[in-house]
């Protein structure tokens, strides 16, 4: 689900293609590292009946849910906006060893969808005439010593080559591990606190990938160095740009840019992670973590109702113009097509004839969370959820048709979801 590409778990040597699909999918490969028996995860998988649209019967979304929690998800939130109104509802626990069902209006870490909200302050500030979308980076960040021939675009679209410091793959396919972002290495690591320039300059010390313009290759640098980019064209941090110019007019109160803070906002459903300690399984609950490890390309906190307003606005034309919006949706011929093709800060999905575009980008921290945020062009139709990892064995080779299945359930009726 997640594009951030974390760590796989070996470091068998893999064609470019299958290194670059393993990186888009580690959403899975973090999340999922929580896993032990279905059972605990399925004690308690009824479904909450919708609170948001009294007298809505919205079976496929509740099937589609419940799908993730039997295959092994602790919990799963979901909001729906379509023409019939809101759809909200909730499959599994909260907790481990406990009953209540999930909050349907629960906080949550979001992981990459921090992106799209980067992507569109950026762009904001090209549209002022601030910053120029084909300008070099150097030109703004001269310090750091980037490459003249990135530009800001390059950025956007992970296009840089700049090496990703969570870890990436060489053009031969072999994995080179970047600062601690899975496994035991990460958990007795998540409250290490990192400054964004030490991220930067981190993947600085690295090859780069390829030559700036040539390839595509997602990495979490490009958006650490676009908070760098906003906040030094602004002089303000990032987090008082975005209460500016998107949180406030948006009224967007579920929303935060954590820094260094480890807790999230209540209600809120527990994450957990699965890791290997002296041949062991072990979980550990890690609804606490600093993401400051992957500053400005996941480490924000929101909720589903955020995300749905938002995503809706966006695609909607409210907070770019439209020649910006339509660049935001220029797809990369060269990303990877599991999720769409890769824009500005958005991916672009062809669900096929019966149900048309939708525009989406997911997330996950290192673990336990994963975010869903789609929209169609118009923003009339939105799909925002979050899922919580527990203790539960999970076949993460799974997921990109479970959750194919919950999207098309959204945005066509349910009839070709159910024709998988």
């Amino acid at each position: 689900m997640s594009e951030s590409p974390h760590a796989p778990k070996d470091n068998r040597a893999r064609t470019p293609h299958a290194s670059r699909r393993v990186a888009v999918t580690a959403l899975a490969a973090a999340l999922l590292a929580g896993a032990a028996t279905p059972a605990a995860a399925a004690a308690d998988s009824r479904v909450v009946a919708p609170t948001a649209a009294v007298g809505q019967d919205r079976p496929e979304l509740q099937k589609a849910i419940q799908a993730f929690v039997d295959a092994g998800f602790l919990g799963v939130q979901l909001r729906v906006h379509d023409q019939r109104g809101e759809w909200v509802g909730s499959a599994g626990v909260r907790k481990l060893d406990a009953s209540a069902k999930p909050p349907t209006n629960g906080h949550f870490w979001v992981g990459s969808v921090t992106k799209t909200f980067h992507a569109t302050v950026v762009l904001q500030l090209v549209a002022e005439g601030e910053i120029g979308l084909d300008a070099p980076v150097a030109g703004y960040l001269p310090k750091l010593g980037l490459d003249r021939r990135i530009t800001v675009r390059m950025l956007l679209q992970h296009t840089s080559g700049l090496f990703n410091y969570t870890g990436d793959s060489d053009p031969d396919g072999t994995w080179v591990p970047g600062l601690p972002a899975t496994g035991k290495e990460w958990l007795d690591n998540r409250f290490h606190s990192y400054r964004p320039e030490e991220l930067v300059r981190f993947a600085l010390s690295k090859p780069a990938r390829f030559e700036p313009g040539k390839d595509w290759s997602y990495s979490n640098t490009n958006y650490t160095l676009a908070r760098l980019l906003i906040e030094k064209v602004t002089g303000r941090s990032f987090d008082a740009e975005l209460k500016r110019r998107i949180l406030g007019p948006l009224g967007l109160k579920g929303t935060v840019v954590p820094g260094n803070r480890t807790q999230l906002p209540r209600p809120y459903a527990h994450g957990y992670f699965r890791y290997q300690d002296a041949g062991q399984w072990k979980v550990a609950d890690v609804s606490r973590q600093n993401l400051s490890l992957v500053a400005g390309a996941g480490d924000m906190i929101s909720t589903t109702r955020d995300l749905h307003t938002f995503f809706s606005a966006l695609n909607g034309g409210q907070l770019l113009p439209a020649e910006l919006l339509a660049e935001m949706r220029k797809p990369h011929p060269e990303s990877d097509p599991l999720y769409g093709r890769y824009g500005l800060g958005m991916f672009v999905q062809d669900l096929g004839p019966t149900c048309g575009t939708v525009l989406n980008h997911n997330g996950n921290p290192p673990g336990g969370y994963a975010a869903l945020m789609y929209s169609t062009p118009d923003g009339s139709k939105t799909l925002t959820a979050s899922l919580t990892a527990g203790d539960a064995a999970f076949d993460f080779a799974k997921y990109p048709k479970m959750l194919d299945g919950l999207v098309k359930a959204a945005f066509c009726g349910g009839q070709a979801g159910a024709a998988e």
